[in-house]
């Protein structure tokens, strides 16, 4: 009864908002399988995300039990005469709200609630893939296909991401320059629409709405399942990390590795990274804790005269059958390489714990408090032909010698990119990932203020516009319909076109402020 009495409440309160677009009424009489959720709990954690820039409170979250339920809500959305929006959200780790909506409904993909629930991955192991529900967490597919001994191909440097959440964006880590990003290892997709529609496509099965989603910032549905391939898991994984106090040495190696995608397995790694340190404070940061404490690393020791140094990362998989040839394939590669000889440092470990590395940092900045901390990254993709001029202008200028947080830095294949997807990429044929994955803290240091870091990624975004470095911003951010059709260039009218075509009245993704929704007419 006092459930009840709540409920009632809480839609009262709602009718009465001001700039509702919807009657929680409606929404009620829906009949879903899983759980709508007007509690104040509920529609607060939807209003934040992992970014922690900006806050848009829904109307209502909904917890579906199936992919008939986003369905039945966003052919609601698209009938109703007034209209309103609907956003996906996973795991919330957007940065700048994009699986936000005022006044709309979040649909909480990640998380089960009660019996009724999405089906758990399911691997079909002689045909090697597994099929997963779109807020399926990685490391829960990833727990799931090891149970036969298979694993995806591509991945993300953090595990606990939702599967519609990065096949959205693109899915990227040091195997992409062999497998290519996570869309790129993607058969099959069901999809509703914006029009409500579920929707089942591939490259042979509705491929414009295939290649559309994939990359496409949630614009044109809500993926609900995704098929992805798997190769056979390896064991164990040899861990090296090399320094170099010249950036040419550096990234000339780690385009060479990448050049060798299409070697042997014995014959390149499997994984390549790398990061940039620029402040010894950070050189055992979260992301680059594999340093030991009692052996510490210190710039000027090893000849950064610019106070510089490049940390390249790289990975050799293995089997215990197998390890016996491991040395000899590792030095063969290693020889080929100029980094500083005294800096090589190795470690074995199981194939699991290498891919979850970053949740157990993350435990750890848990348990001090500084996890749920503003996060203004930016994520950038470099042309090769610019990334020494990026190097002079941002790692040695504009970051000084302070960068709270860790910054990545690798090259990555276009040709193992799909151009019929809506990513967009420089036009070149190898170019650079720059992470800057930095925390805003409160700790009265100026350099780690959040409005110091934001400030300073406007610098950067303008430093390469004045010099001409055609950047493309990987999870972009724009503010204005100018911004985004720059962004987007020769695609855009592509992009545009299909937006038309699978969400014509505008309602899905609001928070990417792409487009507006449009409730002035009904559209069929």
């Amino acid at each position: 009864m006092a459930t009840k009495l709540l409920l009632t409440f809480a839609i009262c309160r709602l009718i009465v908002t001001v700039g509702l677009t919807l009657n929680p009424m409606e929404l009620l009489r829906l009949g879903f399988d899983g759980q709508l959720s007007f509690d104040p709990a509920d529609v607060e954690s939807a209003s934040l995300d992992f970014g922690g820039l900006s806050r848009s409170e829904p109307t209502a979250v909904l917890h579906p039990a199936s992919a008939e339920d986003v369905a039945r809500l966003v052919q609601s959305a698209y009938e109703s005469s007034r209209g309103f929006t609907v956003s996906a959200r996973g795991h919330g780790h957007s940065i700048n709200g994009q699986a936000q909506t005022a006044n709309g409904v979040v649909v909480q993909m990640s998380g089960r609630l009660g019996s009724r629930k999405p089906d758990k991955p399911r691997v079909l192991e002689k045909m090697r893939y597994v099929d997963a529900w779109g807020g399926e967490l990685w490391i829960d597919v990833l727990r799931s296909t090891l149970e036969y001994g298979l694993a995806p191909k591509s991945w993300t440097d953090y595990l606990y991401l939702s599967v519609g959440g990065t096949l959205s964006n693109a899915g990227i880590s040091g195997q992409a320059f062999h497998h290519g990003p996570q869309i790129s290892n993607v058969y099959e997709l069901d999809v509703v629409t914006g029009k409500g529609e579920l929707l089942t496509c591939s490259q042979k099965q509705n491929p414009e709405l295939f290649h559309a989603v994939l990359g496409g910032l949630g614009q044109f549905g809500i993926i609900t399942r995704a098929r992805i391939a798997l190769e056979p898991a390896p064991q164990r994984v040899r861990w090296i990390r090399v320094l170099y106090s010249n950036f040419t040495a550096f990234t000339h190696d780690q385009e060479y590795l990448i050049s060798l995608h299409g070697q042997h397995s014995s014959q390149k790694f499997d994984y390549v990274e790398g990061f940039v340190i620029v402040d010894e404070g950070l050189i055992n940061n979260w992301r680059s804790s594999f340093f030991s404490p009692r052996n510490p690393v210190k710039i000027a020791s090893l000849g950064a005269s610019s106070g510089v140094l490049y940390c390249l990362e790289i990975t050799k998989n293995y089997h215990e059958s197998t390890a016996e040839t491991l040395d000899q394939e590792v030095e063969a590669l290693m020889q080929k390489l100029n980094f500083i000889p005294a800096s090589v440092f190795t470690t074995d470990l199981p194939y699991v714990d290498f891919l979850d590395r970053v949740h157990k940092a993350e435990l750890k900045l848990r348990s001090k408090g500084l996890w749920e901390v503003p996060h203004p990254w930016l994520n950038l993709f470099v042309p090769k032909s610019r990334i020494d001029d990026f190097d002079k202008g941002v790692f040695k200028g504009i970051l000084g010698n302070k960068t709270s947080g860790p910054i990545l830095i690798y090259p990555m294949n276009k040709n193992k990119w799909d151009e019929r997807s809506s990513v967009v990429v420089p036009d070149e044929e190898v170019f650079y990932l720059v992470a800057l994955l930095r925390s805003a803290l409160d700790t009265g240091e100026e350099t780690q203020k959040l409005e110091y870091l934001s400030n300073q990624n406007r610098e950067i975004l303008r430093f390469c516009d004045e010099a001409g470095i055609n950047v493309k911003q990987y999870l972009p951010h724009y503010t204005t319909h100018e911004e985004w059709v720059d962004h987007f260039g020769d695609k855009w009218a592509l992009f545009h076109q299909r937006k038309m075509e699978f969400d014509p009245r505008r309602i899905l993704a609001t928070g990417q402020r792409i487009f507006n929704p449009s409730f002035t007419s009904h559209m069929a």
